[in-house]
């Protein structure tokens, strides 16, 4: 490969990638994962880690992870998945991308080094060597990885990490992880490790024995952030930034914390980040009150995260949110519930292989829905959205493209409405391009 379009062409063409196509790309084996480790001589085992596993939140509460960790001097390694924009958001150290010569000299290696393993790895196994590859030659001290999908069979899997974070478990990607919240729950307890301490965001009486039972079988400590950590509600602060008083059982421990992250849900995600951090302080990282603080507060600009009740617009008022299922969508709508508008406008798309009927039955049925579809392959077209949209009592037009539909709906705004944008990854990623 001579340039980085070239390269972006052999990630995207030529390996199969489940983002854009769906569970034909997924493996079910850590075969390929362990070849590469294996050509790359284990790049995994240079640098220390935190593994994050969840349904919905993972991302999140990588990003503030890697944020405070910034902030307390460390350099740091992020690792997530899928990019909104440019497929570098998959790497960063201290919140800067990969170099794009780095990926061609990556993606160059593997070439040669390939010639005789000739395996042919899916584009997740190919982005988690890479990331490992990159995180040890930058020399990082740290690096946070947010798993894929599922765990146990995860690309991300082969490490060993300094702490086992699972932020919670909904009905996702049940073709291939489980028709059940307890066979989900067993997939992504596939992260557990050895001595290795567990951290559960949010606790659930329909998975807690899965990883009580897990963790007991890896000989190792299980916390239940929640059970620890709680702030009922957050105000706002004049600059934007969400506010909460966390207590620690009954005691006032972290009060006026900021984080520029909006969305009421992220108070779930970031008791289990505050339990994660605890257990670090614990283990020997140095991480002060004022790096939590000062790291929490500046998510988006040490780590570049976007998409999470991302405010875009004003008078219409418009948020994206990159919310794609049940679980995720169920805490979307109670937002937009509790936020003033004149009238809802819903951008939607989704992809062709989610429980439609679970998801559609709990959007508002009094907004203005504007049906649309992404620019992948796994997307599902508007016209057969509009129709299932329309047997949930959900009523709008249907619009091929994103850019289209977000047009539509603001030429049929007024000032004091709102105009969310969502209902899958990829439909934020299109109104971004």
């Amino acid at each position: 490969m001579t340039s980085y379009k070239q390269t972006l062409d052999f990630l995207y063409n030529r390996l199969p990638m489940y983002q854009r196509t769906g569970p034909a790309a997924y493996k079910n084996t850590l075969g390929n994962t362990l070849v590469l480790d294996e050509l790359f001589k284990h790049p995994h085992t240079h640098f220390k880690t935190i593994h994050v596993a969840g349904t919905n939140g993972k991302g999140s509460s990588s990003h503030q992870l890697a944020s405070v960790l910034q902030e307390a001097g460390y350099k740091v390694g992020l690792y997530t998945s899928p990019h909104l924009i440019d497929f570098r958001e998959r790497i960063r150290v201290n919140g800067q991308l990969i170099p794009e010569a780095d990926v061609v000299g990556f993606v160059n290696e593997f070439l040669r080094l390939n010639e005789e393993a000739a395996i042919e790895p899916s584009f997740f196994e190919m982005t988690v060597a890479m990331a490992f590859d990159f995180f040890r030659k930058s020399q990082v001290d740290i690096a946070v990885i947010e798993v894929g999908l599922g765990g146990r069979l995860d690309s991300t899997n082969i490490i060993h990490p300094e702490v086992s974070l699972i932020t919670n478990i909904s009905l996702d990607h049940t073709a291939l992880l489980g028709n059940s919240i307890a066979e989900i729950a067993e997939e992504k307890a596939g992260i557990i490790k050895t001595n290795v301490p567990v951290v559960i965001s949010e606790s659930n009486e329909a998975y807690n024995e899965v990883f009580q039972h897990k963790a007991e079988a890896m000989n190792t400590s299980i916390s239940f952030a929640d059970k620890e950590y709680q702030a009922n509600y957050a105000m706002f602060s004049p600059e934007g930034k969400q506010i909460f008083n966390f207590h620690q059982r009954g005691e006032l421990v972290f009060p006026d914390l900021k984080l520029d992250l909006l969305g009421n849900y992220q108070r779930h995600n970031l008791a289990g980040v505050l339990k994660t951090l605890e257990l670090l302080q614990e283990s020997g990282w140095a991480i002060s009150q004022q790096a939590i603080y000062e790291g929490l507060a500046k998510v988006t600009a040490n780590t570049g995260l976007r998409g999470r009740w991302e405010v875009v617009g004003n008078n219409p008022l418009m948020i994206c949110d990159t919310a794609h299922n049940e679980a995720g969508l169920t805490a979307i709508v109670a937002q937009l519930k509790a936020t003033p508008w004149k009238r809802l406008h819903i951008v939607l798309g989704m992809v062709n292989d989610k429980k439609l009927d679970d998801v559609l039955a709990i959007l508002p049925r009094e907004a203005n829905y504007f049906f649309t579809q992404a620019k992948i392959p796994r997307a599902l077209p508007a016209e057969e959205l509009v129709d299932k949209a329309a047997q949930a009592g959900l009523t709008g037009v249907s619009i091929s493209s994103v850019a289209e539909a977000v047009a539509e709906a603001q030429s049929q705004a007024t000032p004091e409405d709102l105009i969310y944008i969502g209902g899958s990854t990829f439909v934020v990623a299109d109104y971004f391009s």
